[in-house]
């Protein structure tokens, strides 16, 4: 009898052990997850705040050219050039007059307000993105006409950061430039109206944006690695 009750005596104090283990496990990883959060949603909020003022400031710079250029600012702070008449020949990756005109107006200035000291640190990447509509004179397969408007595409973003590089109003910014700027030919992956293949649409699919990466995604995941440790 003595002997049974030496040994629930026993392990009552080491169940109150366990408890108590179990208890600060579950406040120590409370308090983990409270800073992920937290952590988390500072960054998000500084996010938001960035792209709301970057394309605040897009806006105020460019708007009086956006109808003559035929250009428009997106929701998510591309911008569009849509004037596929003005832009390159068919067929062709050679710029036309116009277009390099339009770029001798809009990039040096693009440039300056993301490369000023409020945008700087919060560009990863300049996209020139390149797309064509699905069409391609002499084939009607799909897949021909796919990879024909790739090259093509890829052609037209390639001679586009080529001109842009050899603007002279540009020329402090070239190591910059050459580090975050990137040529991406999309061929006919991203039409602007899925499903609708009428000769309009077509035309309108024929287009050079220029997107802006953040580096948000950098952020949350050097805080993942920092929070690992």
């Amino acid at each position: 009898m003595d002997s049974e009750h030496s040994n629930q005596a026993h392990w009552i104090p080491m169940a109150d052990l366990m408890t108590g283990l179990m208890l600060v496990f579950m406040l120590l990883t409370a308090a983990f997850m409270l800073r992920v959060e937290k952590t988390t949603t500072l960054v998000v909020k500084d996010y938001e705040t960035t792209k709301k003022d970057m394309q605040l400031a897009l806006q105020k710079e460019f708007q009086k050219d956006l109808k003559q250029w035929n250009a428009e600012i997106l929701g998510d702070m591309t911008i569009r050039f849509n004037d596929p008449t003005v832009l390159f020949a068919t067929g062709s990756s050679d710029l036309r007059p116009r277009f390099k005109e339009v770029l001798g107006q809009f990039f040096p200035r693009y440039v300056a307000l993301l490369t000023s000291g409020q945008f700087k640190d919060a560009v990863k990447e300049i996209r020139i993105e390149g797309h064509t509509s699905a069409a391609w004179t002499g084939t009607t397969d799909e897949r021909t006409a796919y990879f024909n408007n790739m090259a093509l595409s890829q052609a037209r973003t390639r001679s586009t950061l080529e001109y842009l590089l050899s603007l002279q109003k540009v020329q402090p910014k070239e190591k910059w430039l050459i580090q975050h700027v990137t040529a991406n030919g999309l061929s006919s992956s991203h039409p602007i109206s899925p499903g609708d293949h009428s000769a309009a649409a077509q035309l309108a699919n024929q287009r050079v944006e220029f997107r802006i990466v953040t580096n948000a995604s950098d952020k949350m995941d050097l805080i993942a690695q920092k929070l690992q440790k």
